[in-house]
């Protein structure tokens, strides 16, 4: 574990390096949901606790092998960008162990985070995929893939196993319902929690008038 002057400039470091390589994502993966992941991962951090240097890497760092936007190399990124910078081997093994519990890999697959500071790094994700900016983003990453944005005739499917969830390319409204709405309810926190409330229910109200829209019935 390094000094406070030298985490600190890992974080810059590796802020600079993370704002470079997502400045033209078009996604909803950008620069500024990374660095909201972040702000939000320390908000709930002064609440619950955890070790605030691994919390913030581990938020900064958490998309750059995400296999949605095709980072899916057999060399990992985040292991490359941990082994040129002068980070403790420890340290970098556990922001490596955090970063992989992260990520929803569907309805019917648990993705338990162990420790306190991987629950607040998944916490703090998921709250960035919920309420107006989750609807953002959705939408967003739903046109960069080139998909539909409804079919009435594609239904919602709660995927079993993460090959399952990997595969689809459904409409965008089914994702509200394959991962958003199920989101609430698996945050790890009680701060987390307590955003989430709201958030999920600012869901519920767009898709009810959505559908009141696209059936014409306002």
């Amino acid at each position: 574990m390094g000094s406070n002057i030298q985490q600190k400039e890992l974080v810059f470091s590796t802020e600079n390096f993370i704002k470079q390589h997502f400045a033209t994502d078009s996604s909803g993966h950008d620069w500024f949901h990374i660095d909201r992941v972040r702000n939000m991962a320390l908000k709930i951090a002064a609440v619950e606790g955890g070790n605030l240097f691994l919390i913030e890497m581990a938020a900064l760092l958490h998309d750059l092998d995400d296999w949605k936007l095709g980072n899916g190399d057999d060399v990992s990124k985040t292991k490359h960008w941990l082994s040129q910078i002068a980070i403790d081997q420890e340290d970098a093994k556990v922001i490596e162990d955090i970063i992989n519990q992260v990520s929803f890999k569907g309805a019917g697959v648990e993705t338990k985070a162990e420790s306190v500071e991987a629950k607040i790094v998944q916490d703090a994700d998921r709250l960035d995929a919920i309420g107006a900016i989750g609807i953002a983003r959705t939408f967003a990453y739903g046109g960069n893939k080139q998909r539909l944005l409804h079919d009435p005739d594609i239904k919602p499917q709660l995927h079993n196993s993460f090959e399952e969830y990997k595969k689809t390319t459904a409409p965008t409204i089914n994702h509200f319902y394959e991962k958003l709405l199920l989101l609430k309810d698996r945050m790890n926190t009680k701060a987390a929690q307590e955003i989430a409330e709201e958030r999920h229910r600012f869901m519920e109200d767009f898709l009810e008038q959505f559908f009141s829209e696209w059936n014409c019935k306002k």
